[in-house]
């Protein structure tokens, strides 16, 4: 009776293990999602830290001193573009904040369908509509506030946590091959790692065509916003523009925010609001459902309707950071799941050298 015992007791502890990992896991969840982005922001700037190791005129090919540089010049850019652009926008945020409980008792009380009426020459049809339909979600429009501040609650938190990522990725950018071979040999055996250092490799590609992908539709939004701000003579087109194009980076609470500012200046500008909102609102549908899946399908090797699925599940399973997470995860899990035992991967142009150190 003694192996059967000791096999129950084997399982109890395995059992226990593995909920004690799930429970760390669940508990340090928002630690351990700030170090996955922090990863993210590392790739997104290794690039530039690249281009000063190797371009830089007083510290040539050494990495430490290029990842300051890059970290200075852009500490510099916000500044300048703060210095210009902060002051009248700071302005026209506060005056959009101001008119947000007039906008909000106007739709409670359906005195805006007078107000849109009297703006766009609406007949007196189209208001009773417009102020019945209010009418009808009255106490939706109410509740509408107490959404609101639990949003910016959530925001402010959020952005708390957010200013550590760019100073976690600093360590990561500098000493990313010693992390990555230092948890290698933690965790594997001298027979295991050149599998593991070959998977790592792909996953670093995987990674950073991820990243590349992101910069496109980035890119994609900046020059959407700025069109669309341009064509119905929106203020601050470009730095509005800019704003959009960096917001995208963020999952769900970047477009929000940027729907707000750009939404808010037409408002406190008496300009053509409804109609930014409505274009806004097909951008988001495009982004999201048409172009973001072809983008991370073409660069990760992933099929539309796959990266589709990952984004609706990572929405229903972890909301805003499920939907950011959502796709490379998949990929990871593409780039794992095709390696077999045994079997090395295919050689990559982009994959980065991870050696060894042997110590005496």
């Amino acid at each position: 009776m003694a192996l059967p015992e000791r096999r129950i007791v084997d399982i109890l502890l395995t059992a226990l293990f593995f909920a004690g990992v799930c429970a760390a896991t669940y508990f340090a969840r928002r630690i351990i999602l700030i170090f996955a982005f922090a990863v993210l922001f590392a790739y997104l700037i290794n690039p530039a830290v690249k281009f000063m190791q190797r371009h830089s005129l007083f510290f040539r090919n050494l990495r430490a001193p290029a990842v300051v540089e890059v970290y200075l010049a852009f500490i510099i850019v916000i500044a300048v573009a703060g210095y210009e652009l902060a002051p009248g926008l700071a302005r026209k945020t506060v005056m959009a904040i101001d008119e947000v409980p007039g906008l909000l008792e106007g739709l409670s009380t359906g005195d805006i369908a007078t107000q849109l009426g009297e703006k766009y020459d609406w007949s007196e049809e189209q208001e009773a509509r417009l102020r019945a339909f209010l009418a009808r979600h009255k106490e939706n429009i109410q509740d509408l506030v107490g959404s609101v501040d639990h949003f910016l609650s959530d925001g402010a938190q959020w952005l708390g946590s957010a200013l550590l990522i760019p100073v976690l990725a600093i360590f990561f950018l500098r000493d990313g091959d010693h992390i990555a071979n230092m948890l290698v040999r933690l965790f594997f055996s001298p027979r295991r790692r050149p599998e593991i250092y070959a998977l790592a490799s792909e996953l670093h590609v995987m990674l950073t065509k991820y990243v590349r992908a992101q910069v496109l539709l980035c890119g994609f939004s900046f020059l959407f916003y700025l069109s669309a701000m341009i064509l119905l003579r929106f203020p601050h087109a470009f730095a509005l523009g800019i704003l959009g194009g960096l917001l995208e980076f963020l999952p769900a609470l970047g477009w929000i925010t940027t729907f707000a500012a750009i939404v808010g200046v037409g408002v406190v500008n008496h300009l053509h609001w409804i109609w930014m909102a409505v274009l806004l609102g097909l951008w988001r549908v495009i982004q999201d459902y048409f172009l973001a899946p072809r983008v991370m399908g073409s660069h990760l090797k992933i099929h539309p309707l796959a990266a589709i699925f990952a984004l609706l599940v990572g929405a229903e399973l972890g909301g805003i950071v499920g939907i950011y997470l959502a796709v490379p995860l998949m990929a990871s899990l593409r780039v794992i799941l095709r390696e077999r035992p045994g079997q090395r991967l295919e050689p990559s142009v982009e994959r980065p050298e991870f050696t060894e150190t042997t110590t005496a």
